[in-house]
């Protein structure tokens, strides 16, 4: 009898998940605006005037640093102060290796592109011969070391001036690639002319386009589930196999790489570098960048980058039209104190509010709606 009923009943239905539909339509608009931005990116610098290119590369130099630090800081709990001084070993890397040698400055006069390849390199052999120390050390402890690297920094930055031209700094040669030349002369694109600004904001893009992707490989791969395992208990980790100091002393040279990758990309958009630039007021915005952003996240490290770079160049050109802030020199607020003050108080807004950073307003959130019967 229970057979025949089975028989004549009507086939079920398949069961959807109101979820299942909504998260593909996320992705699918996801996919939609990423293309949409993409192309704009890529057609900004035949419409936009230098400052707003200008800009955008040093929030793209800003977001490979941020990325970096994320590693460090954001994914393995790694504090670190000192993220300025692998900025500058990139910086003045790069430099040196490309400079030719003068009356006064030594210089390599290797080809461009191999000069920034040794500089990242150099960057991360810094990181290298620092990593014992942080593979070892935590928390405040290893923020106090790392901020030692400032101090050194800048003493041998004012004092070697035959490598980096002391107080003064050095100018920086241009990037030269496939022929083209990364300077002033003009290449007309289109009927556009293509100045330095124009030709680096497509080799940033790209850079910071394989930063991002490289990083997030590691984050989600077997490296990144080691990090995050250290981050939130490093005695489990241990117990369970994970090699800390030795995950640990990586990350920090990977990281140190970024900061130097940031840091030739930083000399070719100042096109001079100088050492107070390079002191302890950036590290802290680098650590700003992350936490506005969001720790752990590529993204987050992309968001927080372009808030804090773009924040005192966008106070600067506007501040005539904005009360309280005026122009330096002219007395009252000046655009850099008034930007440190706004993401000051935008770091204590995210810790108390919005504790996974700014880009947990861009996250999906689905909905919860009851399954359908069948």
């Amino acid at each position: 009898m229970s057979d025949v009923l089975a028989s004549d009943a009507p086939p079920a239905k398949p069961r959807t998940t109101y979820g299942s539909s909504l998260r593909g339509r996320l992705s699918r608009r996801r996919t939609y605006v990423i293309a949409a931005c993409a192309l704009l990116l890529l057609a900004l610098p035949f419409y936009v005037e230098r400052f707003w290119l200008q800009a955008g590369l040093f929030a793209m130099a800003a977001a490979i640093g941020a990325i970096g630090l994320n590693l460090l800081t954001g994914a393995t709990g790694q504090l670190s102060m000192g993220h300025a001084f692998f900025l500058a070993v990139g910086a003045y890397g790069y430099c040196v290796f490309a400079g030719e040698r003068g009356q006064t400055l030594d210089g390599l006069g290797l080809p461009p592109w191999l000069a920034a390849v040794l500089a990242v390199l150099v960057a991360g052999v810094a990181g290298g011969l620092f990593s014992p120390i942080a593979g070892r050390l935590k928390g405040a402890y290893l923020g106090i070391a790392t901020l030692a690297l400032i101090f050194i920094g800048q003493h041998v930055l004012f004092n070697a001036e035959d490598l980096t031209g002391g107080a003064n700094g050095r100018d920086v040669p241009a990037m030269s690639l496939f022929g083209l030349t990364f300077d002033e002369s003009e290449l007309a694109v289109a009927g556009v002319p293509f100045g330095a600004s124009e030709k680096l904001w497509y080799l940033g893009l790209l850079l910071t386009l394989g930063c991002g992707l490289f990083a997030r490989g590691v984050l989600r791969g077997r490296p990144g589930r080691a990090l995050n395992a250290i981050r939130d208990h490093r005695i489990a980790a241990g117990v369970l196999g994970v090699p800390v100091a030795r995950y640990r002393g990586f990350v920090f040279v990977l990281s140190s790489m970024y900061a130097g990758l940031a840091g030739v990309l930083l000399a070719l958009i100042f096109q001079r570098t100088v050492p107070d630039y390079f002191g302890i007021t950036l590290s802290l915005e680098y650590l700003a960048m992350i936490v506005i952003g969001g720790l752990g996240s590529v993204a987050g490290a992309v968001i927080g980058a372009a808030f804090v770079s773009l924040l005192p160049q966008l106070l600067t050109r506007y501040s005539d039209a904005l009360p309280l802030v005026s122009a330096p020199g002219t007395g009252g607020v000046a655009p850099g104190e008034a930007s440190r003050y706004l993401y000051g108080a935008a770091v204590v807004a995210v810790v108390l509010f919005l504790p996974g950073g700014l880009v947990r307003l861009t996250a999906p959130r689905a909905r919860k709606h009851p399954q359908e019967d069948a």
